[in-house]
């Protein structure tokens, strides 16, 4: 009876003596979209720009102000997500300008309650007079980015991206991201007329 016990006791522990089970890593879908393919949007507008063609649908309209003013929609339905431009004529008139910047600003501030921060980013092309700022705005906010551009004296455009889902940024992340690149693209290519 002590050898069984013992023989046992030897196959017992032989037997234990395996690794620890590890945890596999977390995994995360991988989102592939395609090669951002550009081309230049005129619609009659007192400006143009490059869109990106996954940007299937444009609509364009009239809106009502004191100045003539313009809304653009880019839905990309393949990823649920528009960029809305808004576009007011300054006229000239440094007060419409000073009220257009500060409403902009205004703007993306109020996105603070939701945001875990937002990053500002300059931009400026003095030889095609274009001025602006692009802000990336990190958290669970309703919209991820948000720029305007402007020529200081006749025109000023206004840009947001939003999702047609709740905000979750982490799932939302990669197509903020791809979005962004085009945000970047029609300030860098906005010409006035």
């Amino acid at each position: 009876m002590k050898h069984s016990l013992l023989v046992i006791c030897i196959l017992f522990i032989c037997v234990s003596c395996k690794q620890d089970p590890v945890p596999k890593p977390e995994a995360y879908l991988r989102l592939e979209f395609p090669e951002a393919s550009y081309q230049e949007l005129d619609a009659n507008l007192p400006f143009n720009f490059e869109k990106n063609q996954l940007a299937s649908q444009v609509e364009t309209k009239s809106l009502e102000g004191p100045t003539e003013s313009y809304g653009v929609t880019l839905q990309y339905p393949s990823l649920k997500g528009a960029i809305y431009l808004t576009y007011k004529s300054i006229d000239n008139n440094e007060e419409n300008l000073i009220a257009f910047l500060r409403d902009a600003q205004k703007f993306t501030q109020e996105h603070t309650k939701k945001a875990d921060e937002i990053v500002e980013q300059p931009f400026e092309n003095k030889d095609r007079k274009i001025y602006g700022m692009l802000y990336e705005i990190g958290g669970n906010a309703a919209s991820q980015s948000q720029f305007y551009v402007t020529d200081s004296t006749n025109h000023f455009l206004t840009g947001s991206l939003y999702f047609y889902a709740k905000p979750n940024y982490d799932s939302i992340y990669p197509a903020a991201k791809y979005l962004e690149k085009d945000i970047k693209q029609i300030m860098e290519s906005i010409t006035w007329k």
